[in-house]
């Protein structure tokens, strides 16, 4: 595939031939692919499954659609804030991988040793160790905001009608430079509410919604309780918090009015499915402000006319011609 031809892809979602990307070194390593750079074409990563054939083609093309579906700013929205899948790769018939946008360079941290790590959620819920000097640590107010920042990207894609699935300290991103913001990583595990995975949604140990039945996909509801996880062990510090213990942010994290509602959706996200709190709730309570309580609706009251008193109304009036006077 020519350079002209691989512009041509990632602009439009069509299929690229695995035989023809450039190649290029290994950028990373997970559970389900090895993620590729591409030689001279700087930004851009290739994912390839580790088990291709396990992978729901239909399911990847379906997120590759509905990126380049979206208006214009939106698109650039969920560019800016997610490694979602720009177009398929192919080898043959078979999917066996897909290109993406690499993270912001503001979203790294160089190590003592010179070398270049992504900043993960996890640099966020645990204190500042010499081995991760390099990080740029949050002050109160930057941690408040890049909580807010989280749900509001939650909120965003449930509003699409997605289910994320996998919500952890290691596939989330964040930077305070130049200002608060975060980056979602294995979007390819997100799916359509309803619809079949790219493959198998993968849980993160200690990142699971302890009601969720075994086996069961991943639901809006479990999206939600892992967003509370987020939230509160951003807020908080604290790796294992959960609901049912309690929430204590960081010192100047939270005013007493915030901290309140904030406890209030915290104690919340723990109940049954149906329950728990969406993004709307957290963004509300963080940002200071509470839900307007409204009364439920009774049963519609019949309206009844009372009867017309006719002695009210003058009798017929006399119609005629009307004379307009002629000005002087």
């Amino acid at each position: 595939m020519t350079a002209p031809d691989l512009a041509a892809a990632l602009a439009g979602g069509a299929d690229a031939g695995l035989a023809l990307l450039p190649a290029g070194p290994e950028a990373g390593r997970g559970g389900q692919g090895l993620v590729r750079r591409l030689d001279g074409v700087p930004g851009v990563l290739f994912k390839r499954y580790l088990e291709p054939g396990r992978v729901h083609g239909p399911a990847l093309a379906a997120l590759v659609a509905l990126r380049l579906a979206l208006p214009p700013d939106e698109r650039d929205r969920l560019d800016a804030r997610t490694a979602w899948p720009l177009c398929r790769v192919l080898d043959g018939p078979r999917c066996v991988g897909f290109l993406m946008r690499e993270a912001p360079a503001s979203m790294t941290w160089r190590t003592a040793s010179g070398g270049s790590r992504l900043t993960e959620a996890q640099f966020l819920l645990h204190p500042e160790k010499p081995a991760t000097r390099g990080v740029l640590r949050p002050d109160p107010e930057q941690r408040l905001a890049l909580a807010v920042e989280l749900v509001r990207l939650i909120d965003r894609l449930h509003r699409l009608g997605l289910v994320i699935g996998d919500l952890s300290h290691a596939n989330v991103l964040w930077s305070v430079r130049p200002g608060p913001a975060v980056h979602l990583l294995d979007c390819d595990g997100i799916r359509r509410a309803g619809a079949a995975p790219v493959l198998e949604q993968a849980d993160t140990p200690d990142w699971s919604d302890p009601l969720a039945p075994r086996g069961a996909p991943a639901s809006v509801d479990s999206d939600r309780y892992k967003a509370a996880l987020l939230v509160g062990r951003v807020l908080a510090q604290d790796p294992y918090l959960a609901p049912g213990a309690p929430l204590d942010p960081l010192p100047g994290v939270l005013t007493d009015r915030q901290l309140g509602l904030a406890r209030r959706v915290w104690e919340q996200a723990g109940g049954p499915y149906g329950t728990r709190p969406d993004p709307t709730a957290w963004l509300l309570a963080l940002g200071g402000r509470d839900r307007i309580p409204l009364a439920p609706a009774g049963p519609p009251v019949p309206r009844t006319r009372e009867p017309v008193d006719a002695r009210l109304f003058d009798g017929r009036a006399a119609r005629g011609s009307i004379r307009l006077q002629r000005p002087d």
